[in-house]
């Protein structure tokens, strides 16, 4: 799906991108993003104003815009007035955090989804945006790779789960958090299920690869939930990665 070209310029050891309109992958990205955005009400933050011109006005998103701002107070405003489905943000703003952006947004509107891109990868940063309940977590350098990390994060969480590539879990476990002697400590097939929702499956994709039925992983998401003290699937499995309960390569 990715519609970006990499070539590299050896002589200067550096890499560059361009962009070739005619390329029928960036028609095919652009059909994908209208149609998983067509019903949904997408609010943009960012503190470069040409990035959130640029994505502002850009037809998969325009149609479905309900406003673009530049700061962490502006954006919180938008979403009192206009509710939205989908923020997507960078972690740096003009005033505020995006990261803290995050938080705010997800506190007020628990069902919203939120995609945040890092300019910053260490491990503090990555655990911080995770911790945050951002629903997908993009690296800025990975913008241009080939890896279509944004195309992957509308898909993976229009449908219910979690983004996180491995660049950004090897991230996350670089650093991990001394895990806590748990009472009543995760089974093997509760790990399991958590390293599905980390590869960013829904409980009936869990179910059809573990050959159990979807009440049964919802039972074992519940219980997971429980033991680690964490308020939802997306925080029990954030849980599990920075307290290095569960591998990054998955």
């Amino acid at each position: 799906m990715d519609s970006w070209h990499i070539y590299a310029d050896v002589a200067a050891c550096t890499e560059y991108v361009r962009i070739n309109p005619s390329d029928s992958a960036i028609q095919q990205a652009s059909d994908a993003c209208k149609t998983m955005l067509e019903k949904k009400r997408v609010l943009v933050c960012s503190k470069n104003r040409l990035t959130l011109t640029a994505l502002s006005l850009a037809a998969p998103i325009l149609q479905s815009l309900v406003g673009g701002a530049t700061t962490e107070d502006e954006a919180l405003q938008i979403q009192l007035e206009s509710n939205p489905d989908l923020l997507i943000t960078s972690e740096d703003l003009e005033r505020g955090y995006g990261i803290r952006l995050v938080e705010k947004a997800k506190d007020h509107s628990p069902d919203l989804k939120a995609l945040i891109f890092l300019q910053r990868e260490t491990p503090e940063v990555v655990q911080e945006a995770m911790q945050a309940g951002a629903d997908g977590v993009m690296f800025m350098s990975s913008i241009g790779t080939g890896d279509g990390d944004f195309i992957h994060a509308l898909s993976t969480t229009n449908s219910g789960g979690i983004y996180y590539p491995r660049a950004v879990r090897e991230a996350a476990t670089a650093k991990v958090k001394p895990a806590p002697i748990l009472v009543d400590p995760l089974s093997e097939r509760e790990l399991e299920v958590i390293r599905c929702i980390i590869r960013g499956m829904r409980n009936t994709e869990i179910a059809d690869s573990l050959f159990v039925s979807a009440e049964t992983v919802k039972s074992h998401v519940s219980t997971a939930i429980h033991k680690l003290g964490v308020r939802d699937r997306t925080q029990a499995a954030v849980f599990a990665l920075t307290h290095g309960l569960i591998e990054a390569d998955i």
